[in-house]
């Protein structure tokens, strides 16, 4: 099998889902999105889809309700456009703001400096 069919699958499954939620569909809920990553389980029953949103947390939440309401039609474009034998299951979820990301490892860092170390006598 393939080393890297899984990459090859998340990234097409990115692009497509890029393209459908931004130009096909119609839902005027929709706000701003880009599909910032996939991730692809290694059975490609399921995919896990992080969206980039814009706008207030209201807008937000509309546009993430509405993009899973359209979820069926997402599923038979995907089915379409990449002729996969088993399309997966997509699990729609809102990445982490930028700023949030960029403060991770300073956080990661106070709490490790705030844990006792272990000292041994």
């Amino acid at each position: 099998m393939d080393p890297h069919r899984n990459e090859r699958v998340s990234e097409g499954l990115r692009e497509e889902l890029d393209e459908l939620i931004n130009y096909e569909l119609t839902d005027p809920r929709v706000g701003p999105a880009a599909v910032s990553e996939v991730h692809v389980s290694p059975d490609f029953r399921r995919a896990n889809v992080r969206l980039m949103l814009q706008g207030t947390p209201e807008q937000q939440a509309a546009t993430l309700a509405a993009i899973e309401h359209a979820k069926p039609f997402l599923k038979h474009q995907l089915a379409e456009r990449l002729q996969l034998y088993h399309t997966p299951d997509l699990q729609f979820e809102p990445a982490l703001p930028a700023a949030l990301s960029a403060k991770a490892p300073q956080i990661l860092k106070r709490i490790r400096r705030g844990r006792p170390k272990n000292t041994i006598s």
